[in-house]
């Protein structure tokens, strides 16, 4: 819910007063070094009040030349001022320095844009903007109030930090009002909003989505998530869900709604891949619905390429003869290695015992022909014996 210079009249009047007795506390600007002044105001500096005799200012160090600067009484004047005339000035009498001191220039504080939302029951955050930059170092002091209550502080963890948040609010109460007081060293402001906590529930997105193909239905996807971590008694306090989905690559979305925190898509388009978000809602209807959760991928099952069994068959067929054909032609080949390796062999081995052989037959022969030339010698050697002298 967002609010500023729309909140009711009556609102606006009756509560102004108590919600701003917590004291605005402009001293912590309150530097004699440093001067704030109003941008397109006339802007005066005062030199030194103990000077009555002529001065002289420098801005930047340097002599004052713009036409729309004035010294009156010893004091500047800035005219009409601009963001060109901040700076440090300095003004000097015959004496010396007077005074030097820096200048800022901005605006005085506005309305602010306030937004508030409550993630769980328990817990309301709001924060803001300006709607007009002041240019000048600015604090926020936040308030609220139930009803008609005492007026209590919204936490901030600094002045700084344009949010703050409500811890445990009544869930019951009729309607809360908001204070956001900016502050500067030109003066404050406020804003005050008016809200119910049940307008303005806004759960944080689901956590942990998981989207896993179902087995054996290609147009079908399981999604399971849980709740966000930052509702509190989701017992007492259940949420509803609505799922979106689509193809990778269209624009149109499909939407579930469930009270469960899983769901089966049963309209996916088969073989493509699918985004999935999840978002939830307060289940009695209070507030907004939560942001979307980040997108998730999922394809859905597939099934397994089966060959027709004719086409199979043929084909075993063929496989199987290739296989069986394929084998039996390396056989042949290596057996056919292998008798000529034995052949080789047989025929190596057929020539070396022919050559064993012949030698053994040819040593045989010598040694017949040696003995038959001794017994011819002993023959002849009777012979001659034996003949009359």
């Amino acid at each position: 819910m967002t609010g500023f210079a729309s909140c009711p009249g009556f609102l606006i009047v009756t509560l102004i007063v108590p919600l701003t007795f917590i004291p605005v506390r402009t001293e912590i600007w309150n530097n004699e070094d440093i001067e704030y002044g109003r941008l397109g105001s006339n802007v005066t500096l005062v030199c030194s009040s103990s000077s009555d005799g002529p001065v002289q200012w420098q801005h930047n160090g340097s002599g004052l030349l713009s036409s729309r600067c004035l010294v009156q009484n010893g004091n500047l004047i800035l005219i009409n001022a601009d963001a060109s005339m901040e700076g440090n000035y300095s003004c000097y009498d015959e004496t010396g320095l007077l005074r030097a001191t820096k200048l800022r220039l901005g605006n005085s504080p506005g309305l602010v844009r306030v937004t508030c939302r409550a993630p769980n029951y328990t817990t309301v955050l709001c924060s803001w903007e300006q709607m007009e930059k002041t240019f000048l170092p600015t604090k926020y002091i936040t308030t609220y109030r139930m009803g008609e209550d005492t007026v209590q502080m919204c936490h901030q963890d600094s002045y700084t930090v344009n949010e703050c948040i409500i811890r445990s609010p009544p869930i019951w109460h009729h309607y809360h009002v908001i204070n956001i007081t900016e502050v500067n060293p030109l003066g404050s402001k406020f804003t005050l909003l008016k809200l119910q906590i049940h307008d303005i529930v806004k759960p944080d997105p689901p956590e942990g989505v998981i989207v896993q193909p179902v087995p054996g239905q290609p147009r079908r996807l399981e999604v399971k998530w849980r709740y966000p971590s930052s509702w509190i008694n989701e017992k007492h306090f259940a949420l509803r869900f609505q799922l979106r989905h689509r193809p990778v690559g269209s624009a149109s979305w499909s939407l579930v709604k469930t009270t469960d925190t899983n769901l089966i898509i049963t309209d996916a388009l088969a073989g493509q891949r699918h985004r999935i978000q999840v978002q939830a809602k307060d289940d009695f209807d209070n507030g907004d619905w939560s942001e979307w959760s980040p997108e998730v991928e999922a394809l859905p099952w597939i099934e397994p390429t089966v060959t027709p069994a004719s086409a199979q068959d043929s084909d075993w067929g063929t496989e199987i003869f290739e296989e069986s054909a394929t084998p039996k032609t390396d056989v042949r080949i290596q057996h056919y290695g292998d008798l000529g390796m034995l052949i080789s062999l047989g025929l190596f081995a057929g020539v070396v015992l022919a050559l064993l052989a012949f030698f053994v037959v040819l040593i045989w022969l010598k040694r017949k022909g040696k003995e038959e030339g001794t017994k011819q010698e002993l023959t002849s050697m009777k012979k001659m014996k034996s003949l009359p002298i």
